[in-house]
């Protein structure tokens, strides 16, 4: 299956999840925030599985001053 997050083309294997998506691509366990074409995704949706051709955003949060 082919999504694309961030912008860019990333191929998983089938019947993969936004949390699964996450752990591969390595983001952080906290401070992320997940749209799945155009809408947010609360984490409580991300053992969702993602269809094949999906756009995926992920933004993380960043600390500094």
């Amino acid at each position: 299956m082919n999504v694309t997050v961030n912008g860019k083309d990333v191929e998983l294997d089938g019947n993969a999840t936004v949390a699964t998506l996450l752990d591969t691509l390595g983001f952080p366990d906290k401070g992320v925030a997940v749209a799945l074409d155009w809408a947010v995704l609360p984490r409580s949706e991300w053992d969702r599985e993602l269809p094949d051709g999906a756009k995926v955003e992920v933004v993380t949060a960043v600390q500094g001053g």
